[in-house]
């Protein structure tokens, strides 16, 4: 199966193109640093991942807002791990971390080669469940807004992905059709599913290894998609 004939690509960030993962631990790296606290990073993460994946469900699933799931995520790992940090500590490090992710701007391998091979082919976009005030300094920082002609964030539609609202604001904006369309993300609930349900293909960049349904096709690296587009 080939996408030729679609015009539009709507990208996921997180996960996606910019790597989150590596991001985010070299941001608490700082913080911790800059806060003077001696915690082991790679204990402290191993806590946190899976701790803030599962506040991030909720976020989607509008079960928590924004200002519970930047404490509690926090909070959470740290009694994970026995430490007694206080409240306000917790809050000036989950302030922290916002201000300082976008200092670090990793991202996938071949992210920058797929976005110039697909530029000239397609109009690009961006479809991100992220903080406003975090999504476009990744971007910026990271040297790949050029390459989008829109970018939507959940804040600025009032639902997340997988909510079909969200993609129809995007592709209102991008003057599109869910025929025309093709969404790429990493999140099988979020990206595809929702996009599947709202109409549009999808590609799962499976970089979590996960088992894909037979009907969903995976990529393990970027390029792969020129096997598709």
């Amino acid at each position: 199966m080939t996408f030729h004939h679609k015009k539009h690509i709507f990208f996921d960030l997180d996960h996606t193109l910019w790597d989150f993962d590596k991001n985010s631990a070299l941001t608490f790296e700082k913080i911790f640093q800059l806060n003077d606290l001696d915690i082991d990073l790679s204990a402290f993460l191993e806590v946190y991942v899976p701790i803030n994946l599962q506040y991030w469900k909720l976020y989607r699933e509008e079960k928590i807002d924004k200002k519970n799931l930047k404490f509690a995520r926090l909070n959470d790992a740290f009694k994970a791990l026995n430490m007694q940090v206080s409240t306000s500590m917790v809050h000036k490090l989950s302030d922290d971390y916002i201000i300082h992710l976008c200092t670090f701007n990793h991202l996938f391998p071949e992210t920058i080669a797929i976005l110039e091979y697909l530029k000239s082919k397609y109009t690009l976009h961006i479809i991100t469940n992220g903080f406003k005030e975090v999504q476009h300094g990744k971007l910026n920082q990271s040297n790949i807004d050029h390459y989008f002609q829109t970018v939507t964030n959940s804040e600025m539609v009032g639902v997340k992905k997988p909510n079909p609202k969200i993609f129809n604001h995007s592709l209102q904006m991008a003057k599109a059709t869910t025929e025309n369309s093709l969404m790429i993300g990493d999140n099988l609930e979020a990206d595809i599913m929702g996009a599947i349900n709202f109409g549009m293909d999808a590609i799962c960049f499976n970089y979590h290894k996960e088992t894909l349904a037979a009907d969903i096709i995976g990529i393990d690296h970027l390029l792969e998609l020129k096997q598709y587009l």
